[in-house]
């Protein structure tokens, strides 16, 4: 692509219709052969000083009405049961009570390969435990069985879950309230 050497004629020319008021894309056209870019470039390494608006009539304009938003046509309701529950807000778990952590059975720490599963995998009353390093091949959830409002097994709960005496008790020796 050839470059357009600006001749002291054209750069004249380029002030002139600049100082004229024309717009880059007006005197782009009446130069030929460059293009709106070159001009206003030029008009920069120029240092021409920018135009000054054509001065607005002091009279307050006459306001337009708001317009009205379309109104959209009103949308079916789902029934409940085909509803995208994930974005429905839950209350947050609180902790276990005692009470239910008492009642759970003890279970040691080992979690039966087979119940082990992927995201894809889990039911809704799976233990949602990560084990393993997420975005690895081998990351999984624990998968067994887990408690009605709990997101996880009765071994992960005790984990997961301290009873509210212990907490106060640790607090307590903390130096808290």
């Amino acid at each position: 692509m050839q470059q357009l050497q600006w001749t002291d004629e054209r750069v004249e020319l380029l002030k002139k219709l600049w100082n004229d008021g024309l717009s880059a894309s007006q005197i782009a056209g009446e130069l030929g052969q460059v293009t709106r870019n070159a001009v206003i470039g030029k008009v920069h390494r120029l240092g021409l000083s920018g135009r000054a608006k054509a001065p607005s009539s002091t009279a307050p304009r006459a306001r337009k009405a708001p317009r009205s938003a379309p109104s959209a046509p009103p949308r079916p309701s789902m029934p409940a049961s085909r509803s995208n529950l994930a974005f429905k807000p839950r209350p947050a778990p609180d902790l276990v009570p005692e009470s239910e952590v008492a009642r759970m059975p003890e279970v040691d720490n080992v979690v039966p390969m087979g119940e082990r599963c992927t995201i894809m995998e889990l039911k809704e009353y799976s233990c949602r435990w990560p084990i393993g390093e997420p975005g690895k091949d081998d990351f999984r959830y624990c998968g067994a069985r887990s408690g009605t409002g709990i997101p996880y097994c009765a071994y992960h709960a005790r984990i997961a879950y301290q009873p509210v005496a212990d907490r106060r008790r640790d607090r307590k020796q903390a130096g808290g309230r």
